[in-house]
Order: C-alpha cells, then structure tokens, then sequence
C-alpha cells in the first residue's frame, strides 16, 4: 500500500487495509478558511477532490445549474415531436419498462407526464419469470394491435435488436430511452435517446433511464409550450423529481452532476409526500424521519422492487401512479409482504452461491451458477458476492438448458462492456447493462466458455491490484465528539451514494461495554472509552463474521471500530448510532 494505514491498521477484521481518504490535510485547512464551513465538512469535500471553486455548487446543486440542455442529446428532437403529434391526436403511447425500480419510476414519470399533458397512454411491464429482460416482439405486437401508434422503452431497449425490427416494420414507432451500454449498431427505431450511445459524447452517462425520462418529458414540454398547447409548468416539472431520485439512487448509479441535483431536490419533494405511492410506502416501512438518499436505497426501493422479483411485476408502477391513497396503501401492504418473501428465498439462494464460490476459490471474477435459484434474486446476490470479495461477480439461476444471469462490478470495472463483449463472442443468447450492473441469458453449454472469457477479460485489469481491500476514512472522532451537531454538518455534504459515498470514521481504543445478536445475525453493542463516554452501535449481517465475533468476544480488549454515523430517532428521540462496518485490535 502506498499510503501510510490509518491508526496502523493494515489487516483488520474483515482482512482491510484501513486508508485514509484525504491525502493532503492542507487541502482541508485552504477549505475551511477560504469557505468558513467547519473542518468536518472540509474534510469531506476534500477528501472527495472538491475544491473551492465547485464546493458552493457541490453543497447546494440546484437544477438550474445542472441541467444539460435536452435537445443536445443525439435524436431528442425526433423523439420529441413524435410524441408532440401523438399527444395532439390522441393517439395512444406505449410506454414500455422495466420491472426494477429504474424503470418503474421511468414509467411512472412517463405515464404522469403524458396524463397532465392530455396524453392518452398505457404501461406494459414483462413479467420476469416468463417474458425476461427487455423488449420482446410478442408484448411489442399485441400493443401494436390494440391501437397503440408509437412505443417508449424505458430502461431497455438500446440491444434489443430483433424485437425493435418487429415491432418497427409492423408500423410501431419506436422510441428507446435508455441508459445502458450501446454497441455500435444501434437497433431499428424512429429514437434512440441515450446518453451512453458510442456517437455522444459521455459527459452525461452516468444518469440513470429515469434521469433521460425526465429529460424527454422536459423537450416535450417545451415543444407543448412553444405551439401553444397544454402543458406542464415548472413546479409541474420539479414534482416528476421525487421518482427521478427514488430510481436515480436505486440504480446505484454516481450521485455526480446532474444526478446530484435530482436526487438533492427529489428528497424535497419525497419529504412534501405530495405522491401517495411513496408516501404509503414510506408509512408501511415505519419511515418517519426526514428521507435521505439511503433510505430510498436501502427502504422504500426494495419494496418496489418486490414485485418484480418474487410478485407481481407491475406493482411498482402502479404504485407510483396512482392518485388514490387507499390503493396506494393497499399495494405498498402487497409489496411488504413480497419484500419478505424475497428476503427468504435471497438468503437461501445466497447461502448456496456462498457455497459455490468458496468451492471454487479465489478468483478475480466469481461466477457461480446454480439450479432452481431465483431470478429475481440473483441480483441481490451478486451484490452480496461482490461485497464479500471485492471483485465483479456474477450469479447465473439455471433452468433446463438456459440460465439467466445478473453480474455486478466492482473496483471500476466495466461490467456493461464485459457482457456485450461475451454477446458479441457468440457466448450469449442475450445480454446488456451499464457499467455497474448487467443482465446475461446464457446457454447452459457455454457457461465454461464465458467463465473462462470473463476471467480472461478480468485478469488484466486486477493484475496490479492488491490483494487486500482497502476500506477508505474521513478521519478518526472521539465518542463525546460524535453528536447530532456533528452529523447536521455532515449531512451537509449529501446526498450521499455512488460518487459521493457517505463519510465513514474511525473511534480509536474503545472497549466493548455490553454485545450481543438481535433479530437473524445483527450484533448490537455499546462503545465506550476510557473517559467513559458511550455511544450505540449496530453490526448488520454479522454475528457469523470476523466482525461479529471480535465484537462478542467479551474480553475487554482495545479496539479501533469504524463506520458510518446515524441519526436514530426511534419512538421520536434524537440519537446518534454507529453502523459499524470494521474492527481491528487496537
């Protein structure tokens, strides 16, 4: 490791190498004098190679500032006036999604959208289990026959090379509104508006579809507004922003430039609870405080994820479109319950593709494949995998001759490249994503190949990568320093997510006063140091870990614990909680 490791420690419980975030410490001091913000949030904005020019926009990103002109995206203006002209006519939209959040909150947007303008349109969701990913001919010809004349894929579409054709020479008008990797044949469509194709130029990749859907929205809206016709003002607009979050943060993707922006006002909107969606979601998640960007992640996305994993695919969309609070809460209850259901079956499939790659050893790429698994969970898992071992992982659910798969990346690696690469080797039936995430159906005669073509592709790029991960610090505080005073400043600096990840720190000699396992495996614990100060801490998924068991052990010896700080406002107090996430003897 280059630099020095932050309080000593090279190899803590969980085998990290603890490294600090910010190199230069003068950088923060410049900051704080030349900003007048406190040294805390100094150091974050330091530590994240913000400098003073970008720290005013970066602490307080406003729309205005952020927002890339829509008509500077390569067939925006095609699509836009398609849409125009069907709106006039009253010719009905298609609006076809995704089951993930990305695509239930980009069709939801859509579906809203074209409703206020006096747009007549329908939604259409596959079904997981019996449709797959993406744009598929059947779904795409039955829309046509019941009288749609134009189609808007969200979240899919930009490789759906042969359902587009269909669809197209049928006479279905198709407009794609993506974010996934292109290749550099585009498929048939009047539109493909994504910022990620080959021919822009990537200053904006990074947004999630439902980031590009707002931008549609907003060039239709202009042209509505420029021929004298009905449409959205700019609070009209600014309540679209609430779902342009929930997807944005959900679909883990950088929460840099304009996503930064949407999601730092979209958390304005999803506070109002104007969307009776969300706001029941909120409620059946026993979510009282004020959202912040984890909460979307980790709280009401999984439930509207729910039902396109284990339930009912459309769901999610329904949920956010509705304007009745009675049927918003009622599907907020049947997501609940689906999102238990999914927890189940994730942890007996994870179980089981913990197995799998322990069998297999140490690789740069983990793939492991398993019959009967889930798909709607191999996602998840993936995550999960690629947690544990640092490294892209991908999990694959066989059914008879075919398995889908679901990879995720890590350390950079472009994960949406890799898998067009193996699609274009032949290796695939189909296949696409981004680069953090990306969706695969694999005969079950090719897996050797593509296991050995993604370790391949892998290999050089983690050749000079060590060994041990490293687990990045703001800096180290005292317990009695660790106030909600603080955690105010703190917050300051989010949304925090990919690009900006949350402030983690560092409580150095502390002692374990009490330990011990609450709900499956979380370990719950009360740090205290030697002026004996206290303060609350919880371990999540980690009573069978090397952190779990060097915080149960019980024998009173110094450690150094890291984390994230919490606001714990349980039963309406005002607490501050430790999300331990390391541990290493002192």
């Amino acid at each position: 490791m280059d630099a020095a490791a932050f309080l000593g420690v090279q190899r803590s419980a969980l085998g990290r190498f603890w490294r600090p975030r910010l190199a230069d410490e003068r950088a923060a001091l410049a900051l704080a004098q030349r900003l007048g913000v406190p040294e805390i949030v100094a150091r974050i904005l330091a530590g994240r190679g913000v400098d003073a020019d970008a720290a005013p926009g970066f602490l307080e990103p406003r729309l205005r500032d952020a927002l890339p002109d829509p008509f500077g995206f390569k067939d925006m203006d095609r699509a836009a006036q398609r849409l125009v002209a069907a709106i006039k006519a009253k010719e009905t939209i298609a609006v076809f999604g995704d089951y993930d959040v990305d695509g239930a909150t980009s069709s939801a947007l859509l579906r809203g959208f074209f409703d206020s303008v006096g747009g007549e349109s329908v939604v259409y969701i596959p079904d997981r289990m019996k449709e797959g990913y993406g744009p598929n001919a059947p779904a795409l010809l039955k829309l046509k026959a019941d009288g749609a004349g134009v189609a808007v894929t969200v979240d899919c579409g930009t490789t759906a090379h042969a359902p587009l054709q269909a669809a197209s020479d049928a006479g279905l008008d198709m407009i794609v509104v993506d974010h996934h990797a292109a290749e550099p044949q585009l498929p048939k469509a009047l539109a493909i508006v994504n910022p990620n194709r080959l021919d822009e130029s990537g200053a904006h990749g990074q947004m999630a579809a439902v980031g590009v859907a707002f931008l549609l929205a907003v060039a239709v809206n202009r042209r509505l507004r420029d021929e004298g016709l009905a449409h959205l003002d700019n609070e009209g607009l600014l309540g679209l922003l609430d779902l342009v979050a929930l997807g944005t943060v959900c679909d883990v993707v950088p929460l840099t430039g304009v996503n930064r922006a949407y999601v730092a006002q979209g958390l304005k909107a999803i506070a109002a609870r104007t969307r009776p969606g969300i706001a029941a979601l909120a409620d059946v998640a026993g979510l009282s405080e004020t959202p912040q960007a984890f909460h979307l992640g980790f709280t009401l996305g999984p439930r509207v994820n729910a039902g396109g994993r284990v339930g009912e695919a459309d769901l999610g969309t329904r949920l956010l479109t509705t304007q009745d609070p009675l049927e918003a809460a009622e599907i907020a209850r049947k997501l609940d319950g689906y999102n238990r259901e999914r927890q189940r079956i994730e942890g007996e499939v994870l179980e089981a593709a913990l197995n799998e790659a322990e069998a297999m050893g140490r690789s740069d790429f983990v793939c492991v494949a398993g019959e009967g698994w889930h798909p709607g969970v191999i996602g998840i898992v993936a995550s999960r995998l690629k947690e544990k071992y640092d490294r892209p992982a991908l999990v694959i659910a066989l059914d008879g001759d075919i398995g889908k798969g679901s990879a995720r990346s890590a350390m950079g690696f472009d994960i949406g490249a890799a898998t067009i690469a193996a699609r274009a080797e032949g290796l695939l039936i189909n296949g696409g994503g981004h680069a953090n995430a990306a969706g695969l159906t694999v005969a079950r005669d090719a897996l050797p190949a593509l296991q050995r073509f993604l370790n391949a592709r892998v290999a050089g790029y983690f050749s000079d990568a060590p060994r041990v991960s490293t687990y990045d610090l703001d800096g180290a505080l005292s317990l009695a320093g660790a106030t909600i005073g603080l955690l105010d400043e703190i917050e300051k600096v989010g949304p925090f997510g990919m690009g900006n990840p949350e402030p983690r720190f560092a409580f150095a000699n502390l002692r374990i006063a009490k330990a011990d396992i609450v709900g499956t495996d979380h370990v719950r614990c009360f740090l205290q140091d030697a002026r004996g100060a206290r303060l609350a801490g919880i371990a999540f998924r980690s009573a069978n870990s090397p952190l779990g068991t060097i915080l149960l052990r019980g024998d009173g010896a110094a450690l150094h614990i890291a984390g994230r700080l919490k606001r714990d406002t349980w039963r309406g107090a005002q607490r501050i909680q430790l999300h331990i996430e390391d541990a290493a003897p002192a």
